[in-house]
């Protein structure tokens, strides 16, 4: 990956945001890495559906967990300056990712207990505050800090984070029994490639063009106001993220429920549901996970007009970290 992106980087004249060396990364480096990606993926699970090869298993879950956090990666890092290298943005998604998976299982396995409203709230809290963390960790020595950076390591992280996570996710698929379930597993990964750039890498994104943003002014990384706010604004995106399913099997027997469903649920048994139901809860939960990553699409487009708005008439940004000094 790393060979790929430098082969995209030309570097421009003094000038633009900040009055520091633009990068111009031309090319289309994260599509070749996609179509090699998708193509190997492809390949290695109609082979192994042929052969029944087991051995073949970790392949398709490294190749299928991190080619669309690769992808969406190297895409955001053609949109970068000189300041965040290659070397930069792969340490943010292994180091960033690995260490925000290690800190939130600690956390959660220590603090959360049984799935509820509350532990949907406390797995978004933590694994949005691990990976600021990593993120500030990552960051902490840039020589400047803009908005646009900040969302690009910010999402650099996240989908090393979402990477490192939906490989646990495709791993556990494998724990079925009869046989090697090898459909569970492209199908979680199917799913997860399809959700993956509205989660992880968009919240930690949205944080890290805040956390930049208030760097450029300030100086130098701080936990202000701002900060603390857009954290709490990506953690409930997060909680209600994780919570669409038990919304939409709530939903769904609100609109439909039977008399006989409903006092099933309150002696403790789970109701027998009908193929209208669950065509109707389907329906429900890809709507709220729709509309949650539309609204973080939203939130991330507004921050980067805000920043594209707020440079001055020639054409220059607001004072950074490194003008400041």
């Amino acid at each position: 990956m790393l060979r790929q992106l430098r082969s995209n980087v030309v570097r421009e004249p003094d000038g633009g945001e900040g009055n520091t060396a633009r990068v111009s990364r031309i090319g289309s480096g994260w599509r070749r890495i996609f179509a090699t990606g998708l193509g190997l993926w492809l390949a290695t699970v109609l082979v192994t559906f042929v052969t029944g090869n087991a051995n073949l298993i970790p392949s398709i879950i490294l190749l299928g967990s991190f080619l669309v956090p690769v992808t969406f990666v190297a895409y955001a890092f053609e949109r970068t300056d000189a300041v965040i290298t290659a070397q930069r943005i792969f340490t943010a998604f292994v180091y960033g990712g690995l260490l925000g998976v290690l800190g939130a299982s600690i956390l959660e396995s220590a603090f959360l207990g049984q799935p509820s409203g509350l532990t949907y709230l406390g797995v978004g809290l933590i694994e949005e505050a691990v990976k600021l963390v990593a993120l500030w960790i990552v960051a902490r020595r840039l020589t400047r800090y803009t908005v646009r950076d900040g969302m690009v390591l910010g999402a650099a992280v996240g989908f090393g984070f979402a990477a490192f996570e939906s490989a646990g996710y495709a791993f556990n698929a494998l724990f079925t029994p009869g046989g090697l379930p090898l459909l569970n597993l492209v199908e979680t990964e199917v799913l997860r490639g399809i959700l993956t750039p509205v989660g992880h890498g968009l919240w930690t994104a949205i944080l890290g063009g805040v956390l930049f943003g208030v760097a450029a002014r300030r100086g130098r990384l701080r936990l202000r106001g701002p900060v603390l706010g857009w954290y709490v604004v990506v953690a409930l995106l997060h909680c209600l993220w994780d919570a669409a399913r038990a919304i939409a099997v709530w939903l769904t027997l609100l609109l439909t429920g039977t008399p006989v469903q409903w006092l099933l649920i309150q002696q403790g048994h789970a109701p027998t549901v009908t193929p209208a139901q669950v065509h109707l809860f389907t329906a429900v939960n890809w709507a709220l996970l729709a509309a949650n990553g539309l609204v973080g699409v939203l939130i991330l487009l507004a921050q980067r007009r805000r920043n594209v708005t707020s440079t001055t008439p020639t054409g220059q940004a607001e004072p950074t970290a490194e003008s400041d000094r």
